[in-house]
């Protein structure tokens, strides 16, 4: 059996689907008219129309009213079941639509994602119970790629120049950067820390395509040079962690990367309160666009104020 495409200009079209419903429940043409809103010469003959195109006689009509013949039944069965299904589409379309989102692939990098997930991610179930979440981490560049394929849909990391040019980029809060020194260190006695204080320190840092990298050397006005050698280039700030507490160097960590409980190294703020911005990213022309806008609010009412500056 061959069916028609839905681009065939004789394909069925939805309004005879319910012209066709209408009358076999009121089995009265006028009364069916009313009901969809069209006048009763109009359904009458686009039913007329396409009874004759399909060699389908769907209704009987005598001067006592309408009945649906044997085939008829078949076909307003089927017509019931084709509506039934073009209204899951519309709810599916819908429910897509705020405060219900559907699915949003998140991205997230490395040294925000263990971070600020918690906090992120609960609001996020409050404020958008229905909201699916599907969370993928990687590199900022990893990330931004997967918004240009269209693998993402939102990426959740630290806003760097030249971003909003390409993407919607809505900041969600300031991140202060914190010395992590290991414990006993000369430095841990100043209240506070500047980069003159640091530029004699071994400064440990993530290794190559990580954007912490480079914000951390240009906070400390470092070169890769003149930092820690390959064999001491992490690929978390959990390892660097480590690494500090061992001795063998300094790192920077942002506020929310800091655990107070860790006895193996002290924490110092830095003089001139160097910070990062972390927000969200995502494709000027996605559909959802404008959707996305409504995360924001949610997500800053969740943030730690003691640690961030929510924007």
């Amino acid at each position: 059996m061959t069916t028609s495409s839905p681009f065939d200009p004789r394909a069925t079209a939805v309004p005879v689907l319910r012209y066709l419903v209408a009358v076999a429940e009121h089995r009265h043409f006028g009364k069916a008219a009313t009901a969809a809103r069209v006048t009763q010469p109009t359904l009458s003959t686009i039913i007329s129309q396409w009874e004759k195109r399909m060699g389908c006689v769907v209704f009987e009509r005598d001067p006592r009213g309408v009945r649906v013949t044997p085939a008829g039944e078949l076909v307003i069965a089927a017509a019931r079941q084709a509506l039934g299904a073009i209204e899951a589409v519309e709810l599916a379309a819908k429910t897509a639509k705020p405060p219900f989102f559907g699915r949003l692939r998140l991205g997230v990098i490395p040294t925000v994602g263990p971070y600020a997930l918690p906090f992120i991610s609960a609001a996020l179930r409050r404020s958008f119970p229905e909201l699916e979440a599907p969370i993928r981490e990687g590199t900022t560049s990893e990330l931004t790629a997967g918004l240009d394929a269209g693998h993402l849909d939102v990426a959740l990391l630290a806003l760097l120049p030249g971003m909003a040019e390409r993407y919607t980029a809505e900041a969600l809060y300031d991140e202060p950067f914190l010395v992590a020194l290991p414990r006993g260190h000369v430095l841990g006695d100043k209240a506070e820390l500047t980069a003159v204080d640091l530029a004699g320190e071994r400064l440990l840092l993530l290794d190559e395509g990580h954007c912490l990298r480079e914000q951390a050397l240009s906070v400390c006005q470092r070169d890769s040079a003149s930092a820690a050698g390959p064999d001491y280039r992490a690929t978390s700030l959990e390892t660097l962690r480590q690494i500090v507490a061992s001795g063998a160097g300094i790192t920077l960590l942002p506020a929310l990367a800091v655990q107070p409980d860790d006895r193996r190294i002290t924490i110092r703020p830095l003089a001139d309160e160097a910070q990062r911005t972390i927000g969200l990213l995502w494709r000027s022309n996605d559909p959802r666009a404008q959707a996305y806008h409504l995360l924001l609010p949610a997500i800053r009412r969740h943030l730690p104020r003691e640690l961030v500056r929510a924007r």
